[in-house]
């Protein structure tokens, strides 16, 4: 399955497969599924799968499902002190715009969420 929203002027192509699909029917609170574009000390791409928002950049791609983009970056730069996920800030970027992934592919497996999105405008469905 397959959509198209719109984050910040931009397109984004969102693709889920058949599980994740299911899944999302059975919720009855939306999903929010937040790109999160990671400046510091190094460059990291993570989806955060959540049930609030973090971010003002959301769009409605279905009834349960609303994809986000947030750049982001640390407080400290010393990454191998946190877990998964360090205190995060918004990133000050002056054209966001220009960073906002291209596709984005969601999964459900093994009972938990799986995401990935990408920068580069590759379009496996011709949509």
């Amino acid at each position: 399955m397959h959509t198209t929203v719109e984050i910040l002027g931009k397109e984004v192509l969102v693709e889920w497969s058949a599980s994740a699909a299911r899944e999302l029917e059975s919720l009855a609170e939306p999903l929010f599924v937040e790109m999160e574009l990671y400046f510091s000390c190094l460059i990291r791409k993570a989806v955060r799968f959540r049930r609030t928002t973090r971010s003002g950049n959301f769009a409605i791609a279905g009834p349960h499902l609303q994809i986000g983009f947030r750049p982001v970056m640390t407080k400290a730069c010393r990454v191998g002190d946190f877990e998964d996920e360090p205190p995060l800030e918004d990133f000050p970027i002056v054209k966001p715009e220009a960073f906002v992934p291209k596709r984005l592919t969601i999964d459900y497996k093994a009972g938990s969420w799986a995401g990935e999105f990408f920068l580069k405008s590759t379009n496996p469905l011709n949509v």
